[in-house]
């Protein structure tokens, strides 16, 4: 049995209505829906890492090459992934943010419709400022992800 609040309603015209607890979050470009509550089902486009996850284990990759002396530039890393350097040193920004930020990535927990740009083009260096910004510009980071029951 279904541990979800629905209430349906009767009119005097003998319609029924049905009011669901669900949330539309932004993902990427496209919306989702997203039930409320402990059941929400995992669907298997939800567990596909999002493009702000995929940017920040590329540069993870990237700067773990940098740093190794695999790449010695970012120019070459460039001329190797066959990208745009700007790209790849936009990117880069991703390694110095805070470490909330980061697990709220990870987390899939950030304001609905924050985009790789938000996070990496120009950041602050303090991670308080990085955080205040993303808050000031799309609203405060969610608690916890709808998806994944919690478990006691």
């Amino acid at each position: 049995m279904s541990k979800f609040k629905v209430e349906i309603a009767t009119g005097s015209d003998g319609s029924i209505a049905f009011d669901v607890p669900l949330r539309i979050t932004k993902r990427g470009y496209r919306k989702l829906v997203q039930l409320v509550g402990p059941e929400a089902a995992e669907r298997p486009w939800d567990a596909q890492p999002t493009a702000l996850q995929r940017a920040l284990g590329r540069a993870e990759r990237w700067r773990r090459m940098l740093e190794s002396g695999e790449a010695t530039s970012i120019n070459d890393l460039a001329a190797r992934e066959g990208t745009d350097f700007s790209y790849i040193a936009r990117l880069l920004n991703l390694t110095t943010m805070a470490p909330q930020l980061v697990a709220a990535i990870l987390e899939d927990t950030l304001p609905s419709g924050t985009t790789v740009n938000d996070l990496a083009i120009n950041p602050p260096l303090l991670w308080t400022e990085q955080v205040s910004r993303l808050e000031l510009n799309r609203g405060p980071l969610r608690n916890q992800r709808l998806s994944s029951p919690k478990t006691v």
